[in-house]
């Protein structure tokens, strides 16, 4: 096998004033985080409506969000980002899509498709998770809570929701990481993410081995990282009796 072995690459010049590829790669890390963060937080707070809807004694509720996870999970992430990034703007009302067109760099708009289209998808498996976790639930409880007056927000604020989240973290982490891993999809779209950066150094430098093996330690660092916080997390909430407690 003639290959030029060179783990050092990432410290080269690029030959753009001083900067080396290190800083390409951090710079992609930076917008992997910036969509991770905003398609989870996307994800949790639409998953968990669209969750506690489908365990509703509303049959609109039900419809509503069986309708949502239907779609959203049976339809690729890929093709999704594509329709948020070309086919969407197209609809909006003409002063909002010339400023999306002409007024918003290229980068912005794809950053935030891609942030949006990864969180909305997201949504449908965190929104599955969340109802697991409701009926999972014994049925006496939610009985009970009737039973002493409680209304359906009420039950759901104070006793159905504290236990079904502690009872689901084990699988939110999961979620959490694939979330991380999707983003390597919106380079597709044009966002200088870490997995764009990893193909134009590779191209540039010839050194595809080294590159794809750093960035694929990168990936796994933070969801280590991310998985022993949510561990953390568990065991600091885990109630005793639970799924996720102690016994």
């Amino acid at each position: 096998m003639n290959y030029s072995w060179n783990w050092g690459v990432l410290f080269q010049s690029t030959g753009i004033g001083d900067s080396t590829y290190l800083h390409w790669i951090l710079a992609g890390l930076g917008w992997l985080l910036v969509i991770a963060i905003v398609a989870w937080s996307i994800a949790m707070l639409l998953g968990s409506i669209l969750g506690i809807m489908r365990t509703l004694p509303s049959k609109t509720a039900r419809t509503i969000g069986t309708a949502y996870v239907t779609i959203f999970r049976n339809v690729p992430l890929l093709i999704q980002l594509f329709i948020w990034f070309y086919v969407v703007p197209n609809f909006l009302p003409a002063p909002i899509k010339s400023w999306w067109m002409n007024d918003l760099g290229a980068h912005t708009s794809a950053l935030i498709s891609a942030s949006i289209g990864l969180g909305l998808f997201t949504a449908a498996r965190v929104c599955e998770q969340v109802r697991t976790g409701i009926e999972a639930l014994p049925r006496g409880q939610i009985n009970a809570g009737y039973a002493m007056g409680f209304s359906t927000a009420q039950l759901y604020r104070y006793v159905i929701l504290p236990q079904s989240f502690r009872t689901i973290l084990p699988p939110l982490s999961s979620e959490l990481t694939n979330c991380v891993k999707n983003t390597s999809v919106a380079s597709l779209v044009g966002v200088a993410e870490i997995i764009s950066q990893m193909k134009t150094i590779s191209e540039y430098t010839q050194n595809t081995i080294e590159i794809y093996t750093i960035v694929t330690v990168i990936f796994i660092v933070i969801n280590i990282c991310l998985i022993q916080g949510m561990n953390l997390l568990e065991k600091r909430l885990r109630v005793p009796g639970l799924i996720a407690g102690e016994k």
